[in-house]
């Protein structure tokens, strides 16, 4: 029998395993592979092959059952997941039922979650800008979170590296507070929104209107070509998986490029129990899996693991993965694990019509919209709230048909609408502070469908997101007036943290192991050969959609990972 378990254990052996294939997690495979390492690829939802597995990808709403509109009881049975605007008949498919994985909300949050090969990557919002030195300093600076360990300089030749694969459409705008990347060509204004952008370069010196980048391919390039993706479509519906590969998704791009070296075993439909920590070795050596269909458990094992199971999973794993030498979770002599989560408060928006441009309309469809980098306490703290917020924008021009009228009046009038007037509106994405009393943890009784404890989320807002949504209210209304936009109307959902689907933290990166779990190159201090590049590794959240940045860390920590291992160092 002893023989039989070494060759089992050699079967099951690989040099490295990456837990999840998300966004981040298919670049961890991507680089790995790429770099030569027989890479195991764990997925806990079923496998979704790019074109193959996009069943409404091509269909008309006339072609779906309810017309693409959520039944009654499939509402009523996912009060959480409802919420969610890319929820509907169309996408179902993508995303978890609200009990199909069971979490206790010590605090409401809405965990908005998409467990299949390729996870969030296939219905994300696709913005993709860089962050700054000012985003990286800020902690420093504030003193409300601990120093990040790099700053900008030491992520811009990876934000480059992963823009020039992915394929980021946006504009060279020269802003301190947002750095330029490697960009397609940006996709169109429409005059109201170059109105409005005129408007407040007039009124403002420090406040910008730009046009948002996004990860569209405006006009491909060869290494798009490689990867079998072409030019987005603009068919705006991209939730539902893009045959054209139009935007980036680890299905489209990092998961069949890290195929083609044959170096990749994916396994999807296993879900990771937890991190094997070896006492005497001083290091992770595997990872236990449940399959998501038999309930049988399994090792896998590699000499380098990386955590990429998404923010909230990546923390229930670390903190599952207990032993005699770290009991309150891998890695954790700090005692931080699963504390300092934070999001983004997308809580605050604002609407209102325009007279003017009467004369012109929008003529087909756009996947992006302008953007308003942040502008709040960027050079100092200058407000009664610490950090700040950016915010989207966008405009458009509705029509109308008279429907009174009966026979050919009628007939006449639905085939010949006529144009209303122009809308504008803007949302918020607000930093939230890092704190300890936003925090993930275990449930002692309560487990999952796989025998897994169920996470606990203790997440909330504070005086200090209510005072910036305030802000953001009262100087989009100045901007929009200065605009000559009328009938403003400003709101505030009051949702739960959850819905941004923008959760980070719990296992920072820092500088001292005592107060963080992971150094620079995103490895757990005390276990090297354990790196965490998706959300949870995050220090503080900026303004910025957070995506790319996960994108250029894993990379970046793939690139570190090879090189020490090369030379002994994990």
């Amino acid at each position: 029998m002893s023989y039989l378990n070494i060759d089992a254990q050699a079967l099951n052996t690989y040099d490295a395993i990456v837990i999840g294939s998300g966004i981040s997690g298919g670049w961890a495979a991507k680089e790995l592979t790429g770099k030569g390492l027989r890479t195991l690829v764990l997925e806990r939802g079923r496998d979704v092959r790019h074109v193959t597995d996009y069943p409404t990808t091509n269909m008309q709403p006339w072609e779906f059952e309810h017309r693409n509109q959520l039944k009654r009881e499939v509402r009523e049975a996912n009060p959480i997941i409802s919420k969610c605007y890319a929820f509907y008949e169309g996408t179902e498919q993508f995303f978890v039922k609200d009990a199909e994985h069971p979490y206790i909300q010590e605090k409401p949050f809405d965990w908005i979650r998409g467990y299949q090969v390729g996870g969030k990557s296939l219905m994300w919002a696709r913005q993709t800008q860089r962050w700054s030195d000012f985003d990286f300093e800020g902690p420093a600076r504030d003193g409300f979170a601990v120093d990040w360990p790099i700053r900008y300089a030491d992520i811009a030749p990876w934000y480059s590296y992963v823009e020039k694969f992915a394929g980021i459409s946006g504009n060279k705008d020269g802003l301190a507070t947002l750095p330029d990347g490697e960009f397609l060509p940006p996709h169109e204004w429409n005059c109201v929104e170059k109105h409005f952008q005129q408007k407040v370069a007039g009124k403002y010196k420090d406040r910008h209107v730009i046009m948002g980048r996004a990860a569209h391919i405006s006009q491909a390039k060869p290494i798009h070509f490689q990867q079998g993706r072409a030019q987005c479509q603009h068919r705006t519906i991209c939730e539902r998986g893009c045959p054209f590969g139009g935007y980036f998704s680890s299905n489209a791009s990092t998961i069949p490029w890290a195929a083609k070296t044959g170096k990749m075993t994916l396994r999807p439909n296993s879900v990771v129990h937890s991190i094997i920590y070896d006492e005497k070795k001083g290091r992770a050596t595997g990872v236990r899996v449940v399959d998501a269909n038999t309930k049988q458990m399994t090792e896998y094992y590699a000499r380098v693991i990386f955590l990429n199971a998404a923010a909230l999973n990546s923390n229930l794993v670390l903190l599952n993965s207990t032993s005699h030498r770290f009991p309150n979770g891998l890695g954790n002599d700090s005692g931080v694990l699963g504390k300092y989560a934070a999001f983004h408060n997308y809580r605050a928006g604002i609407s209102a019509e325009y007279d003017g441009n009467l004369d012109s309309t929008t003529d087909g469809r756009r996947p992006n919209s302008p953007y308003i980098p942040r502008f709040r306490n960027v050079h100092k703290q200058e407000m009664g709230f610490l950090r700040g917020y950016a915010a989207g924008f966008s405009a458009g021009r509705g029509s109308r048909s008279d429907q009174s009228g009966v026979g050919a009046d009628l007939k006449e009038s639905l085939l010949n609408p006529k144009l209303g007037g122009w809308y504008v509106g803007s949302h918020m994405m607000g930093e939230t502070i890092p704190k300890e009393s936003n925090y993930l943890a275990l449930d002692a009784s309560q487990k999952d469908p796989f025998g897994i404890p169920q996470l606990k989320i203790s997440i909330a807002y504070d005086d200090n997101d209510d005072k910036m949504v305030k802000d953001y209210q009262e100087q989009l209304t100045e901007m929009f007036t200065e605009a000559g936009f009328k009938n403003i109307r400003v709101r505030d959902s009051h949702a739960s943290p959850g819905l941004d689907i923008h959760e980070m933290g719990g296992v920072r990166m820092g500088k001292d192991p005592k107060t963080s779990m992971l150094n620079k190159w995103n490895q757990l201090h005390a276990v090297k050969n354990v790196f965490v590049t998706d959300g949870a590794c995050m220090t503080s959240t900026s303004t910025q959609n957070p995506s790319l940045t996960y994108m250029a860390l894993t990379a970046r920590a793939a690139d570190y990972a090879v090189k020490a291992m090369k030379q002994g160092l994990v």
